[in-house]
Parts: C-alpha cells; structure tokens; sequence
C-alpha cells in the first residue's frame, strides 16, 4: 500500500482573532509539508484544484513543479484536476513540464470536481458536467498515445496534427480518475481500466464496498488485467502523539470548512459529537496517534477489498503549522512502517 498527503493548501482564519494568514507564508508553508514528507519516506503528495477563497491550489502544477524542485523520491499528483473545465492540452503540458522537472514522479487524479466554480468561470455550462468529462478524458488520454493526433470532439477546436509538447519523461503519465458516490462514475473507470481513487470523506469505508465492487467487476467484464484495476482512498486524516492531541489539532480547521461549506449546500452545522464519531473505531477519519491510524488503515483495506494507495487530507489543521509537519513526519517515520510490517506478515 502507498501512504501519502493530499492538500487543498487551505488558507483557514485564526479561531480565535478571526484573521487569515498570509497566502505568501502559507504558500511556503505546503512546500515545506511537502519536504517532510519526502524526508520522512511517504510515497505520494498531491495538490487539490480549486476556485474559492478558502483555498490556494487554483494552480495545482505550478506548485507541483515548485515541489519537484525541492524533493528527490517521492511522486507528485494532482488531487483532483478538474479536467472538465480544463483544456486537456495545457493540463498534458503542463503535467509533462512538471514530469521533466522531477524526472519522472509525476502523476494526475482527474475528476470532474465537487465545487462548482471553475465552470462558470472558465465560459463552461454545468449542464454539460459529464459529457465535458467524458470528452477530454478521452482527448488527455489519446494525447499521451501520440505527438501528433487528429481529434475533433463538441466542447473544443479539433486538433488536425500539431505537435503537443513536450513529452514527459514517462513513457506514460499515471492517470486515475477520482470519485465520489456515483455509481456511474465507478462503472466507467472500471470501463477504461483505470485506477480508481474514492474520495471518502465521511460515513464509513464499508459504505464504499458495493461500488468499489462494481468498479472491478465492470473493468474484468470489459476484460481489463485485475492487476490494472488498483482502488485508491483520499480520507480526511491526521496523526499525533496521541489520540487527543490529533482530534484537537484537527477539529477547529475541519468544523470552520464543514460549517462555510455546510451553509452553502444545506447542511446542519458540524458538531464535535459528529467528529469523534467519524473519528472513532467505524468512522472513515484517520485521526490518531500511530497505532490508531494504522490500525484503522488496515480496516479500510479490509473493508474496501485491498487498497493500493491512501491520501491523507490535512489541510484543516493547517493553523498548527508545527503539527502539521510533525503528523506528517509521524505518518511516514511511524504509522508506515506498521502497515509494511503488517503487509509482509500476511
């Protein structure tokens, strides 16, 4: 199983002044997470996109390819591109650019975004959501398949030829698609034989299982290698020296964000009681210290039938700068090794 962080670089107002810091410190702040994080023997971090206020990841490749530069080993992905309101050109480009600059650790989850910002924004009309996915899906992966494609497709000019450049060190970019509930969604990347990553950002793994089963099955009956069908998890996550000192510096990040995002689409406000249940042996949060997150990892690659990789989202606590990097360092240092050991014992 690969460990690794996503982050959405949120930028989160103090609980108790009220005022923000400032993007510029923040922004260094991610690319130092990152550095622990390679130091510290984790395997992947990825950069969220989105368009809000709460959030400084509009740009996921450029501070990928700032990452690049001062890392060696570990692999650097998008979390999610939303490549429905992206030119799947520049996305290629892009990713190849930040692929030459890491010499080969590149990789992109793509998806179709939870938020909807960047389609209005970008002159897009949300009513054509998934067929826009489902073109450019098509058109990034054919891009990858030669320098010089003839395509033509409704949301975007037809390609007659170019050159698309430059290529990436990689004989092929590493491309999943990324998930939410729709079942839909789970059938067609089990369809294109691509990995699967779920975002699960509440309730419980098991919930998952029946369309995580649907993912394989659908991709074996299209007759794809079990082998290519890996099932990835993004999960809300944070480990401390103790279970206490993890829900703490997590929770006041976690319930700001839940409750502005709540307010938007409906939600009753977050309550502690709903955090420590999430948070408690059912729930699908990875908050702990070492041997809590660790056993609750080996649950949710119980529970969803083997996992390939798992992301820690962190970026609600991201006030406690110092905690930040140290959960990361314990994640990597710690709670990694467990899972290894337990992997090659069974």
């Amino acid at each position: 199983m690969e460990i690794g962080i996503d982050s959405f670089a949120a930028i989160l107002p103090d609980p108790t002044t009220g005022q923000l810091p400032s993007a510029t410190d923040r922004m260094a702040d991610l690319l130092d997470e990152v550095e622990v994080a390679d130091r510290s023997g984790l395997d992947v971090f990825g950069i969220g996109e989105h368009h809000r206020a709460e959030f400084l990841d509009s740009a996921p490749a450029i501070i990928l390819a700032a990452a690049a530069a001062r890392t060696q080993n570990i692999r650097l992905t998008s979390a999610v591109t939303v490549l429905s309101a992206a030119d799947p050109v520049r996305v290629f480009q892009e990713f190849a650019t930040v692929d030459l600059i890491s010499k080969g650790r590149a990789e992109l989850v793509v998806g179709r975004g939870s938020f909807g910002e960047s389609y209005p924004l970008f002159g897009l009309d949300t009513r054509d959501y998934d067929e826009l996915f489902a073109e450019k899906l098509d058109l990034f992966r054919k891009l990858g398949e030669t320098k010089h494609l003839i395509w033509k497709g409704r949301f975007r000019a037809a390609l007659e030829g170019q050159g698309v450049y430059p290529r990436p060190h990689q004989a092929r970019l590493p491309l999943w698609i990324g998930v939410g509930g729709t079942p839909e969604s789970f059938a067609r990347a089990g369809t294109l034989g691509l990995p699967l990553m779920v975002a699960i950002i509440g309730g419980t793994f098991e919930r998952f299982r029946p369309l995580v089963d649907l993912y394989r099955e659908t991709g074996l009956r299209a007759g794809h290698n079990p082998d290519e069908l890996k099932v990835g998890v993004h999960a809300m996550g944070f480990v401390g020296e103790t279970n206490a000192a993890a829900k703490d510096a997590f929770f006041p990040g976690w319930a700001h964000l839940t409750a502005k995002i709540g307010r938007e689409r409906g939600w009753s406000p977050p309550t502690r009681q709903q955090f420590e249940a999430m948070a408690g042996p059912e729930g699908a949060f990875l908050v702990g210290d070492p041997a809590t997150v660790a056993t609750k990892m080996r649950h949710a690659d119980e529970a969803l039938g083997g996992v390939s990789r798992i992301t820690f989202q962190m970026s609600t606590a991201s006030l406690e700068t110092a905690a930040m990097k140290r959960s990361i360092e314990l994640l990597g240092t710690e709670v990694a090794p467990l899972i290894r050991a337990a992997q090659a014992g069974t």
